[in-house]
């Protein structure tokens, strides 16, 4: 199994425009969830997210997120895909 590991940067608003607005500044949301916690809305460099992606068992991997200096054990739940490019537009991440 695969080791992955992601410096994310928080973000502070949910829905359609703030992820769009994310995607301007050049990042992708994405959100980590479950374990009996509040969601956690952060943006991931879209460097580290595609190189992550070409990682063999990339859904399978123990996936490391760090946000401001704290570790979430996470898996990946799900990535949304652009119809076109298919560049990933948004990552979901389950709490272990």
């Amino acid at each position: 199994m695969t080791n992955i590991t992601f410096n994310a940067v928080k973000r502070e608003k949910a829905g359609k425009g703030a992820a769009r607005a994310c995607r301007r500044e050049g990042r992708i949301p994405a959100v980590i969830y479950g374990g009996n916690k509040e969601p956690e809305l952060i943006s991931l460099n879209p460097v580290e997210v595609t190189k992550a992606l070409d990682t063999f068992g990339f859904y399978d991997a123990d996936i490391e997120v760090v946000v401001d200096g704290k570790s979430h054990k996470v898996i990946c739940q799900d990535v949304q895909f652009h119809p076109v490019s298919d560049a990933p537009l948004h990552v979901d991440f389950l709490r272990k």
